[in-house]
């Protein structure tokens, strides 16, 4: 279970737990569990949030509050259930014991990880069924993203607006307003696994680094990048849609992510032509790689009067978005606002494309404009007034 902060992960470990002990369906399956392991960043963790904190399991528990004998590190319920409890600080405290069942908490922040999580993996061997719950906040370290890529294992997310009923409303604004969309944001507080992939081309602390304020009072150019899929088919890849302009400092913003999945050729066409009219673009450019004139015949009819420059791609999608990432890296290129699903796509290419094996629609789209605007001949400016 990943969530982001106060989305009630430390609650949900402890009515589950709770259930087990006492034979709660849908949990327990019917039976009682009786041999608990409850391991967290260290045993004060445990102690003071598994266990005696707001959402710990002596507040869950009500009338039937276990006691904690300290002295034996382990929680008692009247009915002889009995939990131990463990730190991540010391995988060798879990060699020996065995357990029917286990609740892990913020795994992402172990010191020990991978060996705490294998030590009591050779523990959970006693009961009917064993279960484990791992509760955390994610982080994209090794055991994290190889549990969730495991299909045996079960990965739900619980995003912290979930929870805005039992927090503070003023917490509330002020994450939103600071963190919303951010990749801090989106781990802290939509429980996203949010990860760069190391020959990725783009990071992103590189596209947080110098986020775009305000929409710039006047833009030389404008253009719409068009990338469309090879097939209208449901299954074919997207449209990529991204309109990006140049400044009066001669610096790209990439202004929107209008990339629409598996559209016919007359949808993402008056996609593409809505956008030119919403941000009074100079054209349209779109690969013709895959569509060749078809790409401007269907866009003419939707509206003849936009124009349409081909671009067609000579060289792999790697080598064409090289000089554009190094755009990014030299600071020339901001976000309005942040693409979540662009970005993602963005920090995810690789020498061998997207890991998906997906087409990168967006970036490719994000290139072409890029390329148009900042990497082509040098034009004449026509000074753009947006007020």
């Amino acid at each position: 279970m990943t969530g982001g902060r106060g989305a009630g992960k430390t609650r949900l470990g402890a009515e589950w737990v709770n259930a087990l002990v006492r034979g709660f369906p849908p949990f327990s399956g019917g039976r009682r569990y009786g041999c608990l392991a409850l391991v967290g960043e260290t045993l004060s963790d445990v102690r003071e949030v598994m266990i005696d904190g707001p959402s710990g399991l002596s507040t869950v528990a009500r009338r039937h509050r276990p006691r904690f004998e300290p002295s034996r590190r382990r929680l008692v319920w009247d009915n002889g259930a009995v939990a131990q409890i463990f730190s991540a600080e010391d995988p060798d405290s879990l060699r020996g014991p065995q357990f029917d069942a286990a609740w892990c908490d913020e795994v992402g922040k172990w010191r020990y990880a991978e060996a705490t999580f294998d030590m009591l993996q050779f523990g959970l061997r006693v009961g009917e069924r064993p279960l484990q719950l791992l509760t955390t906040t994610p982080r994209p370290i090794p055991l994290i993203r190889r549990l969730m890529d495991d299909p045996l294992v079960t990965v739900t997310r619980m995003p912290t607006m979930e929870n805005a009923n039992n927090l503070a409303d003023g917490f509330l604004r002020t994450i939103e307003r600071r963190y919303a969309g951010t990749r801090l944001g989106r781990q802290e507080l939509d429980g996203e696994l949010i990860a760069d992939r190391p020959d990725a081309l783009w990071t992103r602390a590189m596209l947080e680094a110098a986020p775009v304020e305000a929409m710039p009072e006047a833009l030389q150019r404008i253009v719409v990048a068009v990338d469309p899929p090879a097939a209208s088919r449901r299954t074919s890849d997207a449209c990529g849609l991204v309109a990006a302009g140049l400044d009066a400092d001669g610096n790209g913003i990439v202004l929107h992510d209008g990339t629409v999945k598996a559209a016919k050729p007359q949808e993402w066409a008056s996609r593409a032509v809505a956008l030119y009219h919403r941000f009074g673009a100079d054209c349209l450019v779109a690969e013709v790689n895959q569509g060749g004139e078809m790409v401007a015949a269907v866009i003419a009819t939707v509206d003849p009067s936009v124009p349409v420059k081909p671009v067609r791609a000579t060289r792999g999608k790697w080598l064409r978005a090289e000089p554009v990432a190094a755009l990014y890296e030299q600071g020339r290129v901001r976000h309005l606002k942040r693409f979540a699903e662009l970005e993602d796509e963005m920090c995810d290419f690789g020498l061998d494309g997207l890991s998906s094996g997906h087409s990168p629609d967006r970036v490719d789209a994000l290139v072409w404009a890029l390329t148009e605007l900042m990497l082509g001949k040098r034009r004449e400016p026509r000074i753009r007034d947006l007020g």
